[in-house]
């Protein structure tokens, strides 16, 4: 893997290195969530948002979000029930949330039972402004159409869910990730 800067391969490390050196953590700990506690205290990204709560048929949106007949709607979808556990992080220091994204999700295919069913970059995913408000209700991912990027993961194994993970470039100094783990409950 070639890193273009020093900075980058700290960055890799600090999203690995919990998870390789064995750091302790109950063990009913989700790995997924172990990954997004070590992106929280990463120091190029800021908390802004933190909710966890139970949901009843929640969408996970595994296409576009696009508007038929005066509604939205994605162009496929799924309606899943768990535990939602919900992160916003906003990305600085000349890091780009595209790129922490990138990292994040890197470490999130490594795991056993993980397989991406969704991805979008770009206007191929929608109205931006959609996604900020009606998906995941922060308006400050509303961003550029252009630099957009959205992935669903499904994580199988002791801990099963949906991984969905977003980022929104508004300006150099203003980019944000938003991350969604839909812990689903067995039926």
């Amino acid at each position: 893997m070639k890193f273009g800067s020093p900075y980058r391969l700290v960055l890799m490390l600090a999203l690995l290195a919990p998870l390789c050196l064995g750091v302790p953590v109950a063990a009913d700990t989700p790995p997924v969530l172990l990954l997004l506690q070590q992106v929280d205290g990463y120091p190029h990204t800021k908390q802004i948002a933190f909710a966890e709560r139970e949901v009843v048929d929640h969408e996970v949106g595994l296409g576009a979000i696009q508007k038929v007949r005066g509604e939205w709607h994605f162009k496929h979808s799924e309606r899943l029930s768990g535990t939602l556990t919900s992160y916003t992080w906003l990305v600085g220091n000349g890091f780009s949330a595209a790129e922490v994204m990138a990292r994040m999700l890197d470490a999130v295919a490594s795991l056993e039972g993980a397989s991406e069913l969704f991805s979008c970059d770009g206007r191929a995913c929608g109205r931006a402004v959609q996604w900020a408000n009606r998906v995941f209700g922060e308006r400050v991912l509303f961003g550029r159409e252009d630099l957009q990027q959205y992935r669903v993961y499904s994580l199988q194994g002791s801990s099963s869910g949906r991984l969905l993970a977003y980022s929104a470039e508004r300006t150099a100094d203003r980019q944000y990730l938003h991350v969604e783990w839909l812990h689903v409950v067995p039926q």
